[in-house]
């Protein structure tokens, strides 16, 4: 047997019982049974018991990375081309003009909107008492193009620009990192170079693809999604749930985590830019192929009191669990919840499912994630029909 494919039983073992023990560290929640209404057909969905999951619209796009501006506002992006903007009760969305490639993400700083597109960050002045026109948006930072298209970005608590980025494919050699082109520096989170926008810093690397990342109410750190590759079997690696802090380095491509150890991945042969123990662990995992995409922690002390302090992920759901599986196969995309003890990551919930029928098909696929100033959770999804959900009490 080869020494790679023995690597992966262990891994498939390893993971078993870690998550038995994540299980028993935390609260199970408690799902229940919801009928719902969309394009003409009735689904099923779980939620947790005493809540209530409704659809607000599906007059969008293939809507993304969702953010709510102070006013109460919310703003999409999209793999469309559009932003919009749904003020409340975010039923109608006004699409707002456009020219970009692939606006995944909006953050806002004061009376500033940044929009991340594949080609670049975008800036430029905002009242939400006046037309917003994106042609009035100046391109603040190129960035580059090709392969993982999805740009996040968001503003920390220190009010600072942080932007996410993959590398361009499965074991591409690309680093955030001196020795390598502006078109190979990926993979990682990086933050604006203010106040004169002169570059990009950065903040962490060795991240296939960070798809979400958002700050801990409890260290005040990034935590981050990190997609593994696919190249390596339909169990294997697992996806991550990743601790960043300034400077860390979390090895892909050149590494990968089997639930236990770090290991060199042979996909790619050349010199890593850094050491294997130099590579920090994920603090959770997902299963392989999931696709995890926003991260949103709950505020500690929100009114959601069974989620306060925990962070919630949308996974996407991905293609083939198994050889000749098919659709069937597929990863199941719903909303799960990495709950965290006394400021530490203890263990992986679901939170939302049912978005997948028996065949395979997906009547939603979650993406964005955002908590609204009104306490409820609020969904996106680029599925077929696209929509905007809420997740809300009784």
């Amino acid at each position: 047997m080869p020494i790679k494919r023995l690597r992966f039983i262990v891994f498939t073992i390893v993971t078993a019982s870690t998550l038995g023990a994540f299980s028993s560290a935390v609260s199970a929640i408690n799902l229940i049974s919801q009928p719902v209404r969309l394009a003409g057909n009735t689904y099923t969905v779980n939620v947790p018991s005493g809540y209530v999951f409704e659809v607000l619209t599906t007059e969008v796009d293939l809507p993304r990375m969702l953010t709510f501006h102070p006013d109460g506002s919310l703003f999409a992006g999209s793999r469309s081309g559009r932003v919009y903007r749904l003020p409340a009760p975010y039923q109608h969305p006004q699409e707002l003009q456009t020219r970009f490639i692939y606006p995944h993400s909006v953050a806002f700083r004061d009376d500033r909107i940044f929009v991340a597109s594949t080609e670049g960050l975008y800036s430029g002045q905002y009242s939400p008492s006046e037309p917003l026109l994106i042609q009035d948006l100046e391109k603040v930072m190129p960035l580059p193009v090709g392969g993982h298209s999805s740009r996040t970005v968001k503003v920390g608590p220190d009010k600072r620009v942080y932007v996410s980025l993959g590398i361009s494919g499965n074991c591409s050699d690309e680093y955030l990192g001196q020795g390598y082109s502006a078109n190979n520096r990926r993979g990682g989170v990086m933050l604006l170079d203010e106040p004169v926008a002169s570059g990009w810093q950065v903040y962490s690397s060795g991240l296939r693809n960070p798809v979400g990342f958002d700050w801990s109410p409890h260290d005040g750190d990034i935590y981050a999604s990190n997609n593994g590759p696919d190249h390596s079997g339909y169990e294997q690696p697992a996806e991550q749930f990743a601790h960043l802090q300034p400077g860390s380095f979390h090895g892909m491509p050149w590494y990968q985590y089997d639930g236990e150890q770090v290991m060199r991945d042979d996909c790619q042969s050349g010199t890593p830019p850094r050491s294997i123990d130099e590579v920090q662990k994920p603090v959770a995992t997902f299963a392989a192929r999931s696709a995890p995409m926003a991260v949103a922690f709950v505020p500690v002390n929100s009114s959601l009191t069974e989620f306060s302090g925990n962070a919630l992920v949308a996974l996407h759901g991905s293609w083939a669990t198994q050889r000749g599986g098919g659709r069937a196969s597929r990863r199941h995309p719903k909303l799960v919840m990495v709950q965290f003890d006394q400021g530490k990551a203890v263990g992986v919930e679901d939170l939302l499912t049912g978005f997948q029928l028996d065949n395979g098909n997906r009547w939603a696929r979650p993406v964005g994630i955002a908590i609204g100033p009104d306490n409820a959770i609020y969904i996106s999804s680029d599925g077929e029909p696209s929509a905007i959900f809420r997740l809300r009490r009784q």
